[in-house]
């Protein structure tokens, strides 16, 4: 068994999931309650479509990230304006794409050894093959398999 898997509920529970953030996180009394969530508002790069994307909001060393493998990220290669929407307020700023997975990889055991194994493995979307927090190296090797990248954000 290998160190850390990508874990995520059911799509159902996701799809709902997602609904209630996307409804919640701007409003000033129920968005703070969600403030481990922040929703993306962007502009996708090629196709001009509108994303609203739930994500989990990190905090490390006083800067914001969000960590993923999914597609959608790629539209932050170059940095990309986004409406972040987090715990009860829009603010402007600007995410960037980071995919050097030795820098990934060392966000995310920051991360995590902040939060602890447990908080670790459902604020961030992973399972820990032995319930303990991974190493530096688990992580460089998760980062790669998985394809995990991390948009930092910054103000405009």
């Amino acid at each position: 068994m290998t160190a850390i898997e990508a874990s995520h509920p059911p799509d159902a529970v996701m799809r709902v999931l997602n609904t209630l953030l996307r409804s919640v996180a701007g409003v000033p009394v129920l968005g703070s309650t969600f403030k481990d969530f922040m929703v993306l508002k962007f502009t996708g790069r090629k196709s001009g479509k509108a994303f609203a994307v739930p994500v989990s909001a990190h905090h490390l060393d006083g800067d914001l990230y969000a960590m993923m493998s999914a597609g959608w990220k790629y539209n932050f290669t170059d940095g990309l304006a986004v409406d972040v929407v987090h715990a009860g307020k829009t603010t402007p700023m600007t995410g960037r794409l980071i995919k050097d997975p030795a820098t990934v990889a060392d966000i995310a055991f920051r991360v995590a050894s902040g939060y602890g194994a447990k908080k670790a493995q459902r604020a961030m979307g992973f399972t820990f093959g032995d319930g303990a927090l991974p190493t530096l190296a688990d992580w460089v090797d998760a980062v790669q398999r998985l394809d995990v990248s991390a948009i930092v954000f910054s103000a405009r």
